[in-house]
């Protein structure tokens, strides 16, 4: 046990060291973005775990300006994608061009070609263009013509999508949502923070944030976020929380058996795995504890439960889902 206790030792000191660009990263963002502390944790965690976040909040939510702040910090290549019903899969991934100069056909790259894609408001865009969006997501490659390409590393999607309006949208299917890592979803500033909101736009400079890393220093701080130390019990809660949703009828929670169609499939739990790692590296812990499982459980499971027409009848949610399982299953 003593050497587990080393080790761990070793780990925390480690990690509390390589951990501490997360600060820094932190601090360059609240110079841009008022609040939204959540949405900042879960771009980090999305970096850190190598995974795509998915954002659901209403216009006007510095969505698209945290994800171009945190790009300008780290110096990496950001596009933004708009997703509109008539794009095609060749206006993301790129096209083959005939070159008359070399009389040949030649690739011609698409705005997928970088760091970090905005893909605002996904659910506007046809299947096709869905498709090709989930090749580069889950392999990290797109293919044009016969050929493949690799895509820059790190690579990070994250796509909004406005929960208001339905009109003319193409609901995500299941196997895309469950390749986002996370789902965050944004509300609202508070009063005193939309004030400040106010002050910095009518301003006369407003505020920007400095260039602190380099994209090759994302990479290797995720080598380093692998190396948290998770111990068996926090598997099997994370095991428990996932395996609820499946059968909650093995948990006394045999009221959710008729409001649950699906629940998460095992990259539910390598998610939440992930996810809670990278939250104990956020926090400048070299150890994952229960409470970074329930910080990163909402976020992990709400795209993951699929609703019976019951549950949506009675107005029940996926988070209230995720509440009583958390509330029921029990914690290491």
């Amino acid at each position: 046990m003593s050497q587990v206790n080393v080790n761990i030792k070793e780990i925390n000191e480690k990690i509390q060291s390589e951990s501490s660009f997360v600060d820094l990263i932190n601090i360059e963002m609240k110079k841009v973005i008022v609040g939204q502390q959540h949405l900042i944790d879960g771009l980090l965690i999305g970096l850190l775990s190598d995974g795509h976040i998915l954002l659901e909040g209403v216009p006007g939510l510095a969505k698209t300006l945290a994800i171009k702040t945190i790009s300008g910090i780290i110096d990496a290549k950001f596009n933004r994608i708009q997703f509109t019903p008539d794009l095609l899969p060749a206006d993301l991934i790129g096209t083959m061009i005939y070159s008359q100069k070399k009389e040949e056909f030649q690739v011609k790259q698409g705005p997928i070609f970088g760091n970090f894609i905005l893909a605002d408001e996904i659910n506007r865009s046809p299947a096709k263009v869905q498709s090709a969006l989930l090749e580069a997501m889950q392999e990290k490659q797109v293919t044009i013509g016969v050929n493949s390409f690799k895509l820059p590393n790190p690579f990070l999607v994250m796509a909004t999508q406005n929960p208001i309006e339905q009109e003319g949208t193409y609901p995500l299917p299941e196997a895309q949502t469950d390749r986002f890592l996370l789902k965050v979803v944004l509300d609202y500033p508070k009063k005193e923070e939309e004030a400040l909101i106010i002050r910095e736009n009518l301003g006369q400079n407003f505020p920007t944030a400095n260039t602190i890393l380099k994209p090759e220093d994302i990479v290797k701080a995720r080598n380093v976020v692998k190396e948290v130390y998770m111990d068996e019990k926090i598997e099997n809660y994370i095991l428990d929380i996932v395996f609820a949703t499946r059968y909650p009828e093995r948990y006394k929670l045999e009221k959710y058996s008729s409001l649950i169609n699906y629940g998460g499939s095992p990259r539910a739990s390598i998610s939440m795995a992930k996810a809670a790692k990278a939250y104990a590296f956020i926090k400048r812990r070299g150890y994952v504890i229960p409470e970074d499982v329930r910080a990163v459980c909402y976020d992990v499971m709400r795209h993951r439960i699929g609703l019976s027409y019951e549950a949506e009848a009675e107005n029940i949610t996926t988070e209230d889902i995720i509440t009583g399982i958390l509330d029921n299953v029990e914690v290491p």
